[in-house]
């Protein structure tokens, strides 16, 4: 096992940084779960189980290939996986390094949920996973899922298995309709727990030989936890931190030949545990060729990963690479992250300001019939789409005799972006939609024009994931987000409200907090929503052009 930092010619700031933490002992104190290092300690206790991995991991490993043998000998071989933020995340990862299908289900939209349920479930297992066990989306799409069972005359109880923590109410009912569960170890924080049964028994089940990440990990343990200048977790932490507070982006792109998606699972990882109290360090997972990379804001740090096999020795004091296996990556980023939430001075393993966008939504769908978002939209001119939110002083000049141009709206959100700021991408859309390129197209335009970083993200997806750091975080970010008007009604069994009324709950609560909190949002939404994101594209070019 080999972990190859790059990091070129180290400053000043980050080699004083790099000294105090081995004079510290830093990089053992985490492994010896020395709550102490962190602002919260009490809290901090219980959240260090990430630490001790291994003898958790092979007993979740073990029981994953019985059941799959028991599934197999029944014709039981595709696997559905139903989780947001770190109960997806890394098994997304690890089926995309493995090449090894898995169907991942993280929207509420429900275009997309229909087309997943209307799938042949005969062969079908669908792993339902959530720490807390009352994640709104997950128990929703564990309903819908067990209602498409009953209806193609499948038995749910021995084609649903859920992850979770020893009572949490999705135990609870799973255990009352008779269905399997796997717990998870209730000392490590969701983000955290790529190691563990969240990470490791969806990806068992599909048939991903997941010893080999394991031992990995287990090898990079030895390296990561020794007090030494050479510690790469220390080195990364260092780094990013010198470049503190105001290179606090992190532009991460995978080496050529790799395609993981590991920049994803590092969003969340870094920028949830981070982003709070004001402090933060965001990730974005870019391209290759991402313009932001090409010529760097001075906001941005850039970090190319790649497979031990990839040469990790860079030059530029402007870019990171890093290069090791999966298992090691996946514990390199565990160890550094909470090597930062030391540096800052706060906990890496809370998230305080994700209930606020959950209880928003809980909110807007308790408002009466009628309140919705149709009464606030104002029409644009030459944008298949209603505006239905914007910061106060923005478009000022627009009413309904004369829309705002998409011109203006672009003119308004670049003005929008603070100083040393980003553009968050917020798409509330189907995610397997066709226009999914045009999405990511509108980015790199977006970067280009803007000359800022900008990350994309689904909604909710993102709510679990970089959310924490957009309301938390530097009050650095502008948003835009993209609604879909159009997609049909999905009940969701045992709830008055659909999946339809849920994801739009979803994202007008996040945009209320945001607003609240002096974050400017412009919220659009269309019934074509495709139309609506090539004519962003094409308006941002014609707006180069001149």
């Amino acid at each position: 096992m080999a972990i190859t930092l790059g990091v070129g010619t180290p400053s000043a700031a980050a080699q004083a940084i790099l000294e105090r933490l081995v004079s510290d002992r830093v990089a053992s104190r985490v492994f010896a779960q020395d709550a102490s290092l962190w602002s919260d300690a009490a809290q901090v206790a219980n959240r260090l189980g990430w630490t001790d991995f291994e003898a958790n991991a092979r007993a979740a490993i073990s029981d994953a290939d019985r059941i799959r043998t028991e599934l197999h000998a029944s014709g039981v071989d595709r696997v559905v996986l139903c989780g947001m933020g770190g109960s997806s995340l890394a098994p997304e990862v690890i089926a995309r390094w493995s090449n090894t299908p898995l169907t991942v289900v993280d929207s509420t939209h429900p275009g997309f949920l229909a087309e997943v349920l209307e799938s042949d479930l005969t062969q079908t297992l669908v792993v339902v996973s959530s720490k807390s066990g009352s994640t709104i989306e997950t128990m929703s799409h564990r309903a819908a899922f067990a209602a498409a069972f009953t209806a193609a005359d499948i038995d749910p109880a021995g084609r649903i298995l859920v992850i979770t923590d020893p009572g949490s109410p999705l135990e609870r009912t799973a255990r009352g309709a008779g269905q399997r569960v796997c717990f998870a170890d209730p000392d490590v924080g969701g983000r955290f727990s790529a190691l563990t049964a969240f990470g490791l028994v969806p990806t068992a089940l599909a048939g991903v030989d997941v010893q080999e990440i394991l031992a990995d990990a287990c090898a990079a343990r030895d390296v990561l936890i020794t007090d030494s200048t050479e510690n790469p977790a220390l080195r990364l932490a260092a780094e990013i931190a010198a470049g503190l507070p105001s290179r606090f982006v992190l532009g991460i792109a995978e080496a050529p030949g790799t395609d993981w998606g590991l920049g994803s699972w590092i969003e969340q990882l870094v920028a949830e545990s981070t982003g709070k109290y004001g402090h933060g360090v965001f990730p974005i997972a870019l391209p290759h060729a991402a313009p932001e990379l090409e010529s760097p804001p001075a906001n941005l740090l850039r970090v190319r990963l790649g497979a031990s096999e990839f040469a990790a020795a860079s030059s530029d004091p402007a870019e990171l690479t890093v290069a090791a296996g999966l298992g090691a990556q996946f514990l390199l980023w565990e160890v550094a992250t909470a090597v930062l939430g030391h540096l800052l001075g706060i906990d890496p393993f809370d998230q305080p300001d994700v209930e606020s966008a959950k209880v928003a939504a809980r909110a807007v769908l308790d408002r009466p019939e009628g309140s919705d978002v149709a009464a606030d939209a104002a029409p644009l001119a030459d944008l298949p789409a209603a505006l239905v939110a914007a910061p106060p002083k923005a478009l000022r000049g627009a009413t309904a005799d004369k829309p705002a141009t998409a011109n203006e709206l672009l003119t308004a959100l670049d003005a929008a972006v603070p100083t040393g700021g980003y553009l968050a991408i917020q798409a509330y859309l189907d995610p397997s939609g066709s226009y999914a390129d045009e999405l990511a197209a509108l980015r790199d335009e977006l970067a280009r024009s803007l000359a800022v970083p900008v990350s994309l993200g689904w909604g909710p997806r993102y709510l679990h994931s970089v959310g924490q750091l957009h309301k938390g975080g530097p009050a650095l970010g502008a948003f835009l987000q993209l609604c879909d008007s159009a997609a049909s009604e999905l009940s969701i069994p045992g709830s008055e409200s659909g999946f339809g009324t849920l994801i739009a709950a979803q994202a007008r609560g996040d945009r209320e907090v945001l607003s609240a909190r002096g974050r400017p949002v412009f919220a659009l939404t269309s019934d074509t929503p495709g139309e609506l994101v090539a004519a962003l594209v094409a308006a941002v070019r014609v707006r180069d052009a001149h």
